[in-house]
């Protein structure tokens, strides 16, 4: 029996161990969700929606536990942990089982003497969701909730560094009455979680990780004729325009770089800054970045915990001092903060000025409490440098006038464009991304689009 431990990024200690499952426990779990999935499709949405939004109520009744063990876990800091499933998690659940009956009615055809014709959806099957650590709540109900209004099953198999998120799931849905075998979870290797993908039982697999993960989750479904999901990752740029309220830009992207240790798929990694607002810009961001309090995460006071293992803070520095070395200015001393310590996950945040192009921390994808900020002359070349990216998840502009944002916006490659806001996901706007960010579409109501095929229904009557 293999087992599958979790490293708390804390202290280093193991958290928790899980035996990883069996090919015994796989074939049965297969079975069970096919067998449960032809039921469940019978339920009436109306139930199904009730049932929902109990496990909804359940999981905000074990909030702050659930928070605890998610900052032993990933090392988010306590003071925010229970907000993942207060607010986004909840916000989003919410809104998806509030759409289902608009997102799931049939489509109507013309009308035309002598026929009846629509469009029904109807449920994939069995829907495998592979969800990250980062988020592990946030990511994971964008599919699992309106998969189960569908009328799927659904298999969830949750990071190795967060696996009682799979586990919570699992308790507040038995708690909501769910059917047994409706939903499922399973702690996997990486080569079962290839098997899975690639059984015939599987219909759709919502992926959110690395590109690296979307190249594998692909290739194992290469020859089966299933849709994929793939959120995967990103490089989000900000433009903040000369007319821009200087003190919100600065707020809200300091925050937007820094929050969750900058381990977000949406969070800002580069920003480019009207040359006339440029050195304020700099100056207030550097000040409010100093003002965070990295440690124990476990304190009330922490504002800034640890990423979640040595590796990655060990990538994000080298990723700092090769920019350094290449020319960069770093503003921050990690003096200012005695929780950093090379050689753990404790990293001090950082803002880097004097950056191009030339430089990974401006292309690749950092991941981690650190952002770039140039100077732009322009809108045009604002727009070149927030295209000039493998990736296209988020893009945001500080500016008072709407017309100039939505006229830069379509010149933008990216799935979602903010104005005076940014590192926020609105349940009722379809969560997309092109280039290497990957492809499909979760949430609103086209996010039921993946989760469903249509059938045409041609009634001569």
């Amino acid at each position: 029996m293999s087992i599958q431990k979790t490293i708390s990024p804390i202290d280093g200690s193991v958290f928790i161990e899980r035996e990883l499952a069996t090919a015994a426990q796989i074939e049965s779990a297969l079975t069970a969700a096919v067998a449960a999935q032809r039921h469940w499709r019978k339920v009436p949405l109306a139930d199904r929606m009730t049932i929902c939004r109990l496990f909804v109520a359940a999981m905000e009744a074990q909030a702050d536990v659930i928070g605890e063990e998610l900052t032993w876990q990933m090392g988010r800091p306590i003071r925010y942990t229970p907000n993942e499933i207060r607010r986004g998690f909840a916000e989003r659940a919410r809104y998806m089982i509030d759409v289902a009956p608009a997102a799931l009615a049939d489509v109507q055809a013309p009308a035309q003497p002598g026929f009846h014709r629509f469009i029904r959806q109807e449920p994939a099957g069995v829907v495998f969701t592979i969800a990250p650590w980062n988020y592990p709540y946030l990511t994971s109900v964008n599919s699992i909730v309106p998969a189960l209004l569908s009328g799927n099953a659904v298999i969830l198999k949750h990071s190795a560094q967060t696996p009682l998120c799979a586990e919570r799931y699992a308790a507040a849905f038995q708690a909501a009455g769910l059917p047994e075998g409706v939903f499922q979870f399973l702690h996997l290797s990486h080569t079962d979680v290839e098997r899975v993908i690639a059984d015939p039982r599987i219909d759709f697999v919502a992926f959110t990780g690395s590109v690296q993960g979307g190249h594998a989750v692909q290739a194992a479904a290469s020859h089966r004729f299933i849709g994929t999901g793939l959120e995967l990752g990103g490089k989000d740029p900000a433009y903040v325009r000369a007319d821009a309220d200087l003190a919100n830009a600065v707020e809200n992207l300091v925050d937007g770089a820094m929050f969750n240790s900058g381990q977000s798929c949406c969070g800002i990694e580069r920003i480019y800054v009207a040359r006339p607002l440029y050195d304020q810009f700099v100056e207030q961001a550097v000040a409010l970045t100093q003002t965070y309090i990295l440690g124990n995460p476990l304190s009330p006071e922490t504002t800034l915990g640890p990423m979640v293992r040595t590796s990655a803070a060990v990538f994000v520095r080298a990723q700092i001092a090769e920019a350094i070395h290449q020319g960069a200015q770093g503003h921050i001393d990690p003096r200012h903060f005695a929780a950093d310590q090379p050689g753990t996950p404790y990293l001090a945040p950082q803002i880097l000025t004097s950056v191009d192009h030339s430089m990974r921390v401006m292309t690749e994808e950092t991941f981690g409490p650190v952002v770039g900020i140039m100077p732009v002359d322009s809108d045009e070349e604002a727009i070149r440098l927030m295209n000039d990216s493998a990736y296209g998840l988020t893009a945001a502009i500080w500016t008072t006038d709407e017309e100039a944002a939505l006229r830069i916006g379509d010149q933008v490659n990216t799935g979602t464009w903010f104005m005076n806001r940014c590192d926020y996901l609105d349940p009722a706007l379809a969560w997309t991304g092109v280039k290497d960010t990957g492809h499909g579409c979760a949430l609103s109501v086209l996010g039921y689009g993946q989760l469903t095929r249509p059938k045409s229904y041609h009634l001569r009557v």
